[in-house]
């Protein structure tokens, strides 16, 4: 360990542990990335966490907290310390009339529905997948599919956030309005999420359906009870077929009825269609044809109204399998402008210029399927809007997921000319790009005018931590101002390099502080710290030096 972090440790005692190592290395789900933190570091108590902020000030480092990584994008990437809460990860406290949980913010997801199903209560919405911490899926608005439903953090009651000077605080729709609205979607860049308090529901089983549709006909039906005759509804459009597989479902009491299954969901089905992807990097032509096959095999439908159904658990119903390493672009968009985005994009895949009016080449360029088609609505919630929520603040939200796989790390040929491509219409149909996705074409300009409260969300963060250390490059190119390319805040990592990585994707390097005690300002919002408590009754941590 560096020898300026053993002497700091000396000077702050060892009755709290500090649970870091030095040879972690960091990869996104998809490993699109890889990093390697200065320390990677494991706490099991505020107490802990208190004591990671107070070293990290002292030693002008950044903090990344991460989970799952499963973001493919470098917003999970440091060379600094980065911090994961998967041992701080217990219920607190289950009320069962108010169906509110107190919970530490890295439990991941899995073992929060566990834990939940067993006390006869369940998650009241999910988005695809349930590996992510509670928290991260909170950070970048994760979202499911129903027009009754909003983004995860509709459920949130209220949460404790701590900040770079050590001090948790709590906040809800009564107590800090502000950094609640703030920390609701974070992006990770405020402080240490350690608390949530959620909004859950009894546990329920789904009874769901899904059939083969002509594209026309969903789009026929969209200002009918497409989206609002069952309570969760997806799509899945295979865009060379001009076909979509509608996806619905209601709770229910029925017994459980296991899901149709051949050969195609086990393992040879599963290394079949990575091969058969692999094979398409080289030649790409074979990816319509490919779309056919994954129709019949992986769906089993080979005509128009073709129809599975199932009844499962409420989680198991919703969740999905992402498959492969994968490149992942979705954007939010109003639900009225659905039907225009799909005929344009439908009629560019097949070279109808004058519909699809996308000033982009499409020579030789194909796509993966299926393209995802997911809604939500956040209009009709009482509660704080997060200053970051990605979804139409006055109507149903639109979500159009363009996946990308990347087979054996393989990246797909074009998928930078699809994703620009793909990006200008949904600018053009007043969308906003999901947080956690690969979107590359937003300006700062261009987010400023998407999100009005973009400033607010920047004023917070900055009271919350005003010498960055929870800022990461990503958060400068994306959000904050840059008055000066040369200045940075004091905390505040950016990248110096990327270099292809052995294993696919990128290896992210970034620079760091000169290791030196921290600012005056920094020193002095330690020394108001003196024997105060935190919120939970803790000693905060204070230099034996003062």
């Amino acid at each position: 360990m560096d020898p300026y972090l053993q002497w700091e440790l000396s000077h702050t005692g060892n009755q709290v542990p500090f649970r870091a190592s030095t040879h972690h290395r960091h990869h996104t789900w998809a490993k699109t990335y890889h990093s390697f933190p200065e320390l990677y570091i494991q706490p099991r108590s505020t107490e802990e966490i208190q004591k990671i902020v107070h070293l990290a000030r002292r030693c002008r480092r950044r903090l990344l907290v991460v989970g799952c990584g499963h973001s493919p994008s470098d917003l999970t990437c440091t060379s600094s310390w980065m911090v994961n809460l998967d041992h701080y990860n217990k219920i607190l406290h289950i009320d069962q009339d108010s169906k509110l949980v107190v919970m530490q913010a890295g439990i991941r997801l899995y073992d929060l529905i566990a834990q939940l199903k067993d006390s006869g209560l369940a998650m009241p919405n999910l988005g695809s997948i349930d590996n992510q911490s509670i928290a991260g899926a909170l950070a970048t608005a994760t979202h499911g599919s129903s027009a009754r439903h909003g983004i995860l953090s509709q459920s949130v009651h209220s949460l404790k956030i701590m900040l770079a000077n050590g001090h948790e605080m709590s906040c809800s729709a009564d107590e800090n309005r502000d950094l609640f609205r703030a920390a609701l979607v974070s992006l990770g860049a405020l402080g240490v999420v350690t608390e949530v308090t959620f909004q859950v529901t009894s546990a329920f089983k789904l009874q769901w359906s899904q059939s083969l549709h002509p594209l026309e006909e969903l789009i026929a039906d969209w200002e009918k009870d497409l989206w609002n005759r069952a309570e969760f509804t997806r799509i899945w459009w295979l865009p060379y077929k001009r076909k979509a597989v509608r996806w619905r479902a209601d709770k229910t009491d029925q017994i459980i009825q296991v899901p149709p299954s051949n050969w195609w969901t086990g393992a040879l089905g599963f290394h079949t269609y990575h091969i058969l992807l692999y094979i398409s990097t080289w030649v790409p032509r074979i990816l319509p044809a490919l779309e056919r096959f994954v129709l019949s095999v992986q769906y089993g439908f080979r005509h128009d109204g073709d129809r599975k159904t199932a009844v499962q658990e409420g989680h198991a119903g919703l969740l999905m399998n992402c498959l492969y390493s994968q490149f992942v672009n979705e954007w939010a968009i109003p639900l009225v402008k659905g039907p225009e985005a799909l005929a344009r994009l439908s009629a560019w895949f097949h070279g109808d210029d004058e519909v699809a009016r996308i000033p982009y080449d499409l020579d030789n360029l194909y796509v993966h399927a299926p393209i995802e088609i997911r809604v939500t609505d956040t209009s009709t919630n009482p509660g704080p809007r997060p200053y970051l929520d990605n979804t139409v603040p006055n109507g149903p939200t639109l979500y159009l997921n363009a996946t990308l796989y990347r087979p054996y790390g393989r990246n797909p040929p074009c998928w930078k000319r699809y994703y620009e491509a793909f990006e200008w219409l949904m600018k053009e149909m007043g969308g906003r790009p999901h947080w956690a996705k690969n979107f590359s074409s937003v300006t700062k300009d261009e987010f400023y005018d998407m999100y009005p409260n973009m400033k607010d969300w920047l004023r917070v963060r900055h009271q919350s931590d005003p010498d960055g250390m929870f800022v990461g490059d990503w958060h400068r190119r994306h959000l904050l101002l840059e008055t000066d390319p040369e200045v940075m805040l004091p905390f505040e990592e950016r990248a110096s390099r990327t270099e292809p990585a052995r294993a696919g994707g990128l290896n992210w390097f970034g620079k760091l502080p000169a290791k030196s005690s921290s600012p005056l300002s920094s020193e002095e919002s330690f020394d108001l710290m003196h024997e105060t408590k935190s919120e939970n009754g803790a000693r905060v941590m204070t230099d034996k030096r003062q």
